[in-house]
């Protein structure tokens, strides 16, 4: 016996509800669809993985306490070896621990301090510096700003140095660090062909999503310094030899050409 209707509120007897039939075909088709899949990376990115597996300590080399300490130790940097730098830096921070000391030095003093500890372009340094560290306590209450745009009104900072920064003691860079390892590096492995470190950055910002900018300066600088040498690259020795177009030629990837004897310098 077929079963009375359920009465809706009210008396009136509720409609059965009814469901379109869905054509077999669109049925087969849904189960055959498969689930969507993240886009798999670039060869840039699938070789950046693989340089991050072999230097999994790649860090800033420049010893620092505050981001103060990082700002001054990379305009000090300019020209010279990081090594360098963290044998100076101690002394410096000892006499002016902060924004505040340092901006009330002498340059001159500061400078030859920095004679006395073996750096080069001393004096140039010093007057950065000193004045970097005014330009903190003037503009922005000693602390060091956040953003490119004021990093690069104090004196000394470049775009290069403002990305160190950023990248190191905030974890937000505005772009790729180019060193002469970052630039060597990206022109062996195919990832520009300038030789311009403007050009060379936005190539490498087009290649890789931000959250790597920071990370891959590091890991280029740590296998430039480590495998791929400037004047002798131990391709032999490189695990990602495989996916470099330069491997085993390297030598004149990236560097400047040999003067040629009686050329005009």
């Amino acid at each position: 016996m077929k079963r009375p209707s359920k009465a809706a509120p009210g008396g009136a007897p509720r409609a059965a509800k009814t469901r379109a039939p869905r054509p077999k075909e669109a049925a087969v088709a849904d189960a055959a669809r498969p689930t969507p899949a993240r886009a798999a990376p670039s060869a840039p990115q699938a070789t950046f993985a693989r340089l991050r597996a072999l230097h999994p300590d790649a860090h800033c080399e420049l010893d620092h306490r505050s981001s103060f300490e990082l700002l001054v130790a990379t305009v000090l940097s300019a020209q010279t070896t990081d090594v360098l730098v963290n044998k100076v830096t101690p002394h410096l921070f000892g006499a002016y621990p902060d924004a505040r000391a340092l901006a009330s030095a002498d340059a001159a003093e500061v400078g030859a301090l920095l004679r006395r500890l073996g750096m080069g372009m001393f004096n140039q340094k010093a007057r950065n510096i000193v004045g970097l560290a005014r330009g903190l306590i003037e503009r922005h209450g000693g602390e060091v700003p956040r953003t490119l745009a004021e990093l690069v009104k104090l004196p000394g900072v470049g775009r290069k140095t403002a990305n160190v920064v950023l990248g190191v003691a905030f974890g937000a860079p505005e772009g790729v660090v180019v060193d002469t390892h970052v630039q060597r590096l990206s022109q062996r492995l195919g990832w520009t062909t300038s030789d311009k470190p403007e050009q060379i950055e936005r190539d490498l910002v087009a290649l890789f999503p931000r959250r790597d900018w920071d990370m891959l300066s590091h890991t280029l600088i740590f296998h430039g310094r480590r495998i791929c040498f400037a004047k002798k690259p131990a391709c032999g020795g490189c695990g990602i030899s495989d996916a470099c177009p330069s491997a085993f030629h390297a030598e004149n990837v990236g560097r400047k050409p040999p003067r040629r004897r009686g050329a005009a310098p």
